[in-house]
């Protein structure tokens, strides 16, 4: 391994470190803003951040093995990960659909959306520094699943946008029922990501819109 794919690899590090370290700070504020306004979009969205930790823990799992020995196939603890994650995704898009549709028929309004509104931006901006470096990285180490994980990212940004939608539109206008759109279209993204999971777990594919199918995503690098 020559010294520029160290220096890449140590990149690839540590952009599944911050990308960790934010979702929890993501989740953590998502929650609680969601819980006291009482905005399901946002709620689920800072749900969303904490099951993207389980995904990074995966993708830091990858990279720390393959630095060390580019050859290893992927680790248990990569397929379980990535088993928890597709679950916890199924699970979020059954927990926001019942919420969702009592909303709906108990007609109920946020108190505010203004946490979404700010949430959402910064979570768009720094999602997308993220997919930028992250796609830099992926094309310098020739790594599918690195580029792979920017596409997963760029997922994070859609629903980043459904939160920003929803929250702007309900500032706006007050339209109440906004917010559980916002969550039907969280629940769309979710179920994707959680069969990707599901997928990329069993070795079908690279998953995320990664074009091309492999035995083990990790193999190409």
């Amino acid at each position: 391994m020559t010294d520029s794919t160290r220096k890449y690899w140590q990149y690839a590090l540590w952009l599944a470190i911050i990308t960790i370290f934010y979702n929890i700070l993501e989740g953590l504020v998502s929650i609680y803003f969601g819980a006291s306004d009482e905005t399901l979009t946002l709620f689920g969205f800072g749900v969303d951040s904490f099951i993207e930790v389980l995904s990074g823990a995966g993708i830091l799992a990858m990279v720390l093995r393959i630095r060390q020995n580019p050859d290893t196939s992927r680790s248990q603890f990569e397929q379980t990960a990535l088993r928890i994650t597709g679950a916890a995704f199924y699970i979020l898009a059954v927990g926001l659909g019942v919420s969702a549709i009592y909303n709906l028929f108990t007609v109920h309004q946020p108190e505010t959306t203004l946490p979404g509104l700010i949430i959402s931006l910064i979570s768009i901006a720094t999602m997308w520094a993220l997919v930028s470096a992250k796609r830099k990285v992926g094309r310098a180490l020739d790594s599918a699943p690195i580029l792979a994980d920017a596409n997963c990212t760029m997922v994070c940004i859609y629903m980043s946008l459904v939160l920003l939608a929803s929250s702007l539109i309900y500032q706006l206008t007050g339209f109440g029922l906004v917010d559980s759109l916002g969550a039907f279209g969280l629940i769309y993204f979710s179920v994707n990501e959680g069969r990707e999971a599901f997928e990329k777990a069993a070795g079908m594919e690279c998953g995320c819109g990664c074009e091309g199918e492999c035995e083990d995503c990790t193999e190409t690098h």
